[in-house]
């Protein structure tokens, strides 16, 4: 029998644009509220980032995650999952200081340097917010997003043996994987590895079926049994390929950060209404969606007792 579901929700992120969507979470409570509604909708994993309140731009200050964070750890038992992907042009150093600071369960590791095109938005969107907004997006066709081998290998010092830290492993391609094989052969990722297959990124594997079959195959390949696997489809190819992965035994991750429409033209008024209709999506093709608690047996976390926040 296939393992329970987990739904990671990714509530808010460093690579959209608050303009693009007014239901998008910004400030503290925002983010702390629509946390919450998507763990009680059934998302056993909280991917986080912040921003400043102020101007809506992505920072990796950990006092500005401690605005919210105890809030959803008071009122939720979900696993949090902070972000090390911060933004243009943080250093590894500058991405990783919120979860270095608080200690979670999960945080995220990116697994390969690589072009990360998010220009493309500026031909869809001609009303800004703030005033940032489209030199931001400009900026990423010369952007390239640093994960080096010695990024990777400081991050699992630091949060891995310094804290005790589980990492949701974020794939953009097949080379990242063998990456990851390259750090499990040194003794650095141990097993269970939980990695997150990224399609639809320009400057990442592309949002195609044949290529998510290719990711699981490797996979299996690399790691045998020694992992989980979940589905991270960008913009409309979220559910699709969610749904492929959860019928492949995989586990999802929806949200705010990855898409913002509901239906085609429809926005996601919440985190939780994407939540919700992927839930739907999985029991009615038999698979039950995961407690927080079988989430952490899964993945091996060390529980929710021992963060620092």
């Amino acid at each position: 029998m296939a393992n329970p579901v987990i739904i990671t929700c990714a509530v808010t992120g460093s690579v959209h644009t608050p303009s693009m969507s007014p239901h998008l979470p910004i400030t503290p409570d925002q983010i702390a509220e629509q946390a919450i509604e998507a763990a009680e909708a059934g998302a056993a994993v909280l991917h986080l980032h912040a921003r400043d309140p102020e101007t809506g731009q992505p920072t990796a200050d950990p006092d500005m995650f401690l605005r919210f964070l105890p809030r959803i750890k008071q009122a939720t038992d979900a696993v949090v999952n902070i972000s090390t992907g911060g933004g243009m042009p943080m250093t590894v150093e500058q991405r990783m200081q919120a979860a270095d600071r608080v200690a979670p369960e999960m945080a995220s590791c990116n697994m390969g340097t690589m072009n990360f095109g998010l220009f493309p938005a500026l031909a869809r969107q001609t009303d800004w917010q703030h005033v940032w907004e489209p030199a931001f997006l400009e900026a990423s066709r010369d952007f390239v997003f640093k994960n080096t081998f010695q990024d990777i290998e400081v991050l699992h010092r630091a949060l891995r043996e310094g804290h005790g830290t589980r990492f949701e492993y974020e794939c953009y391609d097949l080379g990242h994987l063998y990456t990851l094989a390259h750090f499990v052969d040194r003794g650095i990722a141990k097993p269970p590895l939980f990695l997150q297959f990224c399609l639809g990124i320009l400057g990442g594997i592309g949002a195609d079926p044949d290529n998510l079959m290719t990711m699981k195959r490797t996979a299996d390949k690399l790691f045998g049994t020694d992992y989980q696997f979940s589905v991270l489809g960008v913009g409309r190819h979220q559910s699709p390929l969610a749904t492929m992965g959860a019928a492949m035994g995989g586990h999802v991750r929806v949200g705010l950060e990855d898409n913002l429409f509901l239906d085609k033209g429809v926005l996601a008024d919440s985190n939780a209404a994407q939540v919700r209709r992927i839930r739907q999506v999985l029991e009615g093709l038999g698979r039950r969606v995961a407690t927080p608690d079988e989430a952490r047996a899964l993945l091996d976390l060390k529980g929710g007792d021992r963060v620092e926040f």
